[in-house]
């Protein structure tokens, strides 16, 4: 298939060497002040995935074409709008999002964004578990592409699928995105828990309840509840929580070891999407009528000025109740 992935960023490079690997017409867009011609030439971003070659068979253009068959949009989610609504994209081409994240102002995932601003062809959703710098260098991973388009979905499962790259299909692109996009605010949570040291047990229920929260808010805008016990759900959950490359995770541990938010993020180009996405869920939440106790206290300490250990204390101090109410 001829592919054109939108974003040099680390998914973007991660994904191109992918579709690349598996005979695809692939070709990469790449703003310019992104260096374009350093990346050309070296085949590699020093910055957003070191040590990871772009096959010499990918293109790098600072102009995107309209004759793809499949373009993935691998932005950050609050430049969605303004890039998926800038390009001259084909409105034949299956359409692939694979940022996760909530519009702020809106409160629409980025599979909606798309099709507002740039209808056309059918969106499809790629997410789960899938840190780009181990996807970049071949190891194993196994996402799912949703969509209400079957044979779109179809189509995208046969471009992405490797020995290393599993992908599977999916009807609940609203469970999909939201659990793709939801798990990084509860990373914030799991990382303060490393940065003040709680341990294994505290993570785990942390984590535990988090995929309840994520669950309860998903069902409430439309999702099947079983998407949320599988790869987009708590796969990724898991390995956001957990791994060392994440960056929201990281946010969290940061924050609870004294640094601010401001030092935080102005001290890496890299975007950790839960802190926008914060903002989105418990706005939609409030909407929606769902008690998400972790995404507000997170919330609170991120936007509001409590203090991190003040805030996981209100946490601890939650009155009783069933798991399962």
């Amino acid at each position: 298939m001829k592919v054109q992935v939108i974003g040099s960023g680390s998914w973007g490079l991660a994904l191109a060497c992918v579709l690349a690997g598996n005979g695809n017409d692939v070709r990469i867009w790449c703003r310019a002040e992104d260096d374009p011609d350093t990346l050309r030439r070296t085949r590699e971003n020093k910055v957003f995935l070191p040590g990871v070659l772009l096959p010499e068979n990918v293109d790098v253009v600072t102009e995107a074409a309209q004759d793809s068959d499949i373009d993935v949009l691998a932005v950050p989610s609050h430049v969605m709008r303004t890039v998926a609504a800038s390009l001259p994209l084909s409105t034949s081409a299956i359409r692939v999002s694979v940022a996760k994240g909530i519009e702020n102002e809106t409160l629409l995932r980025m599979s909606e964004v798309i099709t507002e601003v740039a209808p056309g062809g059918p969106v499809v959703a790629l997410s789960g578990p899938s840190h780009a710098e181990e996807v970049g260098r071949g190891l194993p991973a196994s996402l799912v592409a949703a969509g209400t388009d079957a044979a779109a979905c179809d189509a995208v499962q046969q471009a992405f699928f490797a020995d290393n790259f599993r992908v599977y299909t999916s009807p609940d692109i609203v469970g999909v995105e939201l659990g793709g996009s939801l798990k990084n605010v509860i990373a914030i949570a799991a990382g303060a828990c490393d940065g003040f040291g709680f341990g294994d047990n505290a993570k785990a229920a942390l984590v535990t309840r988090g995929l309840a929260e994520i669950s309860r808010l998903g069902v409430a805008c439309g999702a099947d509840p079983l998407t949320f016990a599988g790869l987009s759900g708590m796969g990724d959950l898991i390995t956001t929580c957990m791994s060392g490359h994440s960056r929201n995770r990281r946010v969290g541990e940061r924050i609870a070891k004294g640094e601010t938010l401001d030092a935080i993020l102005g001290s890496s180009p890299m975007v950790a999407e839960g802190v926008r996405t914060t903002r989105s869920a418990v706005a939609l939440a409030k909407r929606k009528g769902v008690e998400m106790p972790i995404a507000e206290t997170v919330h609170a300490v991120l936007f509001d000025g409590v203090p991190p250990g003040e805030a996981i204390q209100g946490l601890l101090q939650r009155e009783a109740k069933p798991e399962r109410g």
